[in-house]
């Protein structure tokens, strides 16, 4: 696939998000940062330690308990809600300009439910990898080979 010049590219995951504008043409992209986060998010075991919830029946002596909160995943899905609102407030400053999203397959998920209208007009494409440790030349090629 080639992408044309102005194209936004986000590529995401659950901690870190880099957002790029093609400088090139649709022969060569030339991919120049235009913002990037990155969260820390540790393992749910090192950001609580509140044990699940129990359920008593009403009758008899049987118990049950909750499922402990995932509380790494929370923190990605909020990242994922972030980068979705970024790249909203860029598709309006940036009327007109094609957008591609990769990003790893769960952050894809959300950042789908959480797409506003510009980005929903300008979506070009969705790529379901994760690229976000990759260099430029990387998600160029990705993107020619989707």
């Amino acid at each position: 696939m080639k992408i044309a010049h102005g194209t936004l590219v986000m590529v995401a995951d659950g901690a870190k998000l880099l957002l790029f504008r093609n400088e090139g043409d649709e022969k060569f992209a030339v991919l120049q940062t235009l913002d990037h986060a990155r969260q820390d998010n540790p393992s749910t075991a090192e950001q609580g330690d509140d044990s699940p919830g129990r359920s008593f029946a009403r009758f008899g002596e049987s118990r049950s308990s909750y499922e402990e909160t995932d509380l790494h995943q929370q923190r990605e899905d909020a990242f994922a809600r972030h980068a979705a609102g970024l790249l909203e407030d860029t598709a309006q400053a940036h009327p007109g300009a094609g957008i591609v999203v990769i990003a790893a397959p769960r952050t894809l998920g959300e950042l789908r439910r959480n797409y506003g209208r510009a980005t929903n007009e300008s979506l070009v494409a969705e790529i379901d990898k994760v690229l976000t440790d990759h260099t430029t030349d990387d998600i160029a090629a990705a993107i020619a080979a989707h």
